[in-house]
């Protein structure tokens, strides 16, 4: 029987993982099956364990269950801990599920592996405290960055953020208010703010000269933060398809022991038909 794995969300129609994972299994010459499974929105457990009863090896998790699973489990790593969100599950051989949470290894690989983006005393701005910037803080927080600033528009929740990683590196947490006169060498931008068509409301001259912005959501046209990045001077702008396909690398690592080449698959997804504007999922 071929090894089964599956996304799990709702919903989940969308979701870009199968064809992923079914381009790293032949990539990589792993005899595995990778699903998409609509999870019911009062029975997430459930689901998961009819799954891993009938046999499944692993699950992706996405909206609106990574705190679900991050419950679920029975152990997790200190990045989903941390994270209090876990995207991906790992059925143990005594039957146990461990919790990873790939999203920040995701975003770090595009931009250094991907991209070449040195952390090296980087200055780096990340917009929005929510689960999105939770699942990417303890990565980011490694890199050896001069500098984290967390912005929000709800000022508490940037200083909650930033007190839960301040024992990891130097990090600080703001209003969106209280970035005047700042400069950053990196803008993340991990609001969802573009599926609204919208920017948040940050000062103009905050990206220094030589800046890259990222955003977190992608299409298949610039997303009106990458739209605000080139505006202003960005010599680097990018979106979050990167990060997808790089953080279901991790996810087929932990499940198989082998990490595929992500360059092929990226190239494959930026054909127009391939994309439409959504998180990474």
């Amino acid at each position: 029987m071929r090894a089964q794995y599956a996304v799990i969300g709702h919903p989940i129609a969308h979701s870009k993982s199968p064809a992923i994972h079914a381009a790293f299994a032949r990539q990589t010459g792993q005899d595995l099956e990778y699903g998409r499974l609509l999870g019911a929105l009062d029975d997430f457990a459930g689901d998961v364990r009819r799954f891993l009863d009938a046999g499944g090896l692993g699950l992706n998790v996405t909206v609106p269950f990574k705190e679900h699973a991050w419950a679920l489990t029975d152990e997790r790593n200190a990045r989903a801990e941390l994270a209090g969100a876990v995207n991906t599950l790992i059925r143990l051989a005594d039957g146990r599920l461990r919790g990873d949470n790939t999203d920040g290894v995701g975003l770090v690989r595009d931009l250094t592996d991907n991209h070449g983006f040195d952390f090296t005393d980087a200055r780096v701005l990340m917009l929005g405290a929510g689960g999105a910037a939770r699942g990417v803080l303890q990565p980011l927080l490694e890199t050896g960055l001069a500098r984290l600033v967390i912005a929000n528009r709800t000022t508490s929740k940037a200083l909650e953020l930033a007190r839960l990683g301040a024992a990891l590196g130097p990090v600080e947490g703001r209003g969106l208010d209280g970035l005047a006169g700042e400069r950053f060498d990196l803008i993340i931008n991990a609001t969802s703010a573009g599926l609204a068509d919208a920017v948040p409301a940050i000062p103009d001259d905050c990206l220094a000269d030589g800046g890259w912005t990222y955003d977190m959501l992608y299409g298949d046209r610039p997303t009106p933060f990458c739209r605000w990045g080139t505006e202003h001077g960005a010599v680097r702008v990018l979106d979050g398809l990167g990060m997808l396909v790089e953080q279901a690398a991790e996810s087929f690592r932990l499940w198989r022991g082998v990490r595929p080449a992500t360059a092929p698959v990226i190239e494959s997804l930026r054909q127009p038909a391939s994309l439409s504007s959504t998180p990474p999922t």
